[in-house]
């Protein structure tokens, strides 16, 4: 039987990035509950806030790369790129941190080492690495999808005598200017590191796992005449927003690949190089590139064309080019290719010449070259998704560790909540919406908020969703994903550049606009698939 206690607060909120700052804002403005959020960081910004790397922005374009939940906020806020940099992107966070007065219950430089649920007060008591805890009623996590750093066991790691970092942690006071500079790693942050670099570094060493395909960004100013013509159009531009695939501002095409001339495929390809985004090219160009082999490969051999027109040197270009599927997340970048044609650009293919161990000077690969480094900088990545969650004491019904309960894989209801975990919900949780984060942020938020306002106006006790709920919405992104070309290919959406991780679905890859639509669904059918209990805890 279940005690009545009244918790220090009525929700904790953990993280202070584009989630935890809306969050907050949701619970305390406008549902009226005290809330204490807790933010690792020295300053909100979440990603924007550790991601200072030179490169950093942005892959979305800056006009939907903001909260739409506020018309005023939309039409107070002005940009100058097409692409915003990290320092914008962080800037405008804390803008709205300070409209909406959230900073003073944002408690900074402060990491969530746990949070367990007491079966006894149905209350979370959540503790932070100075010792101290909290209790409340509910738990947000707005941890992060991208927020739990992966540095790869390379031997002699240790022992550089340099400068080594990772992208997620770069230094204020690091200048490359003048270096001899070494990355590992061709993502989406490596891809971006390398273009900057490029153009002031000393040189650059290029330690490449996997060639990817990128393709242009577009990125350039924007004149103050398009800003306003965009803001008149906002209404439009967010419907279209929520009801589309992939949330990035753009009309997803619904043309096959193979239904059009070959010539007519080579010019669409063109038109959308020469625009730019790498989500465009790969769900606006045709429909069918993420699920038809014959569309994915001639998409893949245009780019890989390109890649032979830029690169200058043959073997360069041979080691930049892709083989397989193209089928990762798209990247795009102001001239990554074009990058390798500078003199202090070099790369190393470490599938044909791999790393071998990290000395005092610098990378040795297998050909006993020491490749010597001021600097060496780790673009490897994050442990996505599950890692932060995995990386705290979260123990649920019964004490039990989320990890025992994601021994197969990392599974949530909706992306937003996990059986066994009573009023938790995760922001960007597990086999949440695969899509230009804001929208999807703003989606979950807001029925997040709902949810918890139907509880509290309701007696609720504890909302937590079944078993049975929870594995049917698994199934379903299993299903989903299995339709695409995504799984084919090995990468960090399914948890397979972490070793020993076990691959599994991270991500619901149906769009937002049917993931809306499945989260309206559920909430008018009285929030299906959550089991409800009232303050007497009978269950309702």
């Amino acid at each position: 039987m279940s005690t009545t206690t009244t918790p220090d607060v009525d929700a904790v909120v953990i993280g202070a990035g584009f989630g935890g700052i809306y969050m907050l804002h949701k619970l305390r403005n406008e549902l009226g509950l005290t809330v204490q959020a807790f933010e690792k960081g020295g300053g909100v910004g979440g990603t924007w806030f550790f991601n200072r790397y030179p490169g950093a922005k942005s892959d979305t374009e800056g006009f939907v790369y903001r909260y739409s939940f506020d018309k005023d906020l939309l039409q107070e806020w002005d940009w100058s790129t097409r692409y915003l940099e990290q320092s914008a992107i962080e800037e405008y966070l804390n803008h709205v941190v300070d409209r909406f007065d959230l900073r003073r219950d944002i408690q900074l430089n402060t990491e969530v080492t746990g949070a367990v649920f007491d079966e006894d007060t149905d209350h979370w008591t959540v503790t932070t690495a100075d010792g101290a805890s909290v209790t409340s009623r509910y738990v947000v996590n707005a941890l992060g999808l991208l927020a739990k750093t992966n540095i790869p066991a390379i031997p002699g790691i240790d022992t550089f005598a340099g400068q080594a970092v990772h992208t997620n942690a770069w230094p204020a006071d690091l200048d490359i200017t003048g270096k001899r500079v070494g990355v590992i790693g061709t993502g989406s942050t490596g891809t971006q590191f390398i273009v900057a670099a490029g153009k002031t570094a000393a040189h650059l060493t290029v330690f490449q796992r996997s060639p990817q395909y990128c393709v242009p960004s577009g990125n350039g100013p924007v004149d103050q005449a398009e800003v306003e013509r965009t803001k008149k159009n906002f209404d439009a531009i967010w419907d279209q927003v929520r009801n589309s695939v992939v949330a990035f501002g753009f009309q997803e095409s619904g043309v096959e690949a193979m239904s059009v001339s070959e010539e007519e495929r080579q010019r669409v390809f063109q038109e959308n190089w020469d625009k730019g985004n790498g989500f465009r090219f790969m769900f606006g160009t045709f429909a069918d590139i993420a699920v038809n082999p014959e569309a994915n490969a001639a998409a893949a051999a245009f780019i890989r064309s390109k890649i032979s027109e830029i690169v200058q040197d043959p073997e360069t270009a041979r080691a930049l080019t892709p083989t397989g599927l193209y089928a990762k997340r798209p990247l795009c970048n102001e001239g990554y290719y074009e990058t390798f044609n500078r003199e202090n650009v070099s790369l190393i293919s470490i599938a044909d010449n791999p790393i071998t161990e990290i000395t005092p000077a610098g990378v040795r690969t297998a050909d006993g070259v020491v490749h010597e480094l001021d600097v060496l900088v780790f673009a490897t990545g994050f442990d996505a998704v599950d890692g932060n969650y995995r990386a705290m004491d979260l123990r649920g019904r019964g004490g039990r560790h989320i990890d025992e309960h994601w021994t197969d894989g990392p599974t949530s209801y909706l992306g937003l909540a996990k059986s066994g975990f009573p009023n938790m919900f995760m922001i960007l949780g597990p086999n949440g919406p695969f899509t230009n984060l804001p929208p999807s942020i703003e989606a979950q938020v807001e029925w997040i908020g709902d949810l918890i306002g139907d509880a509290e106006r309701n007696g609720i006790r504890t909302v937590e969703p079944t078993q049975a709920a929870e594995d049917g919405w698994t199934a379903t992104c299993n299903e989903i994903a299995n339709f695409t070309l995504f799984p084919k290919v090995e990468s960090w959406i399914f948890g397979q550049n972490i070793p020993g991780k076990k691959s599994s679905v991270m991500f619901y890859m149906a769009g937002i606009g049917a993931y809306r639509q499945k989260l309206g669904e559920v909430a008018e059918n009285g929030y299906e698939g959550f089991e409800q209990k009232a303050k007497e805890t009978a269950a309702v």
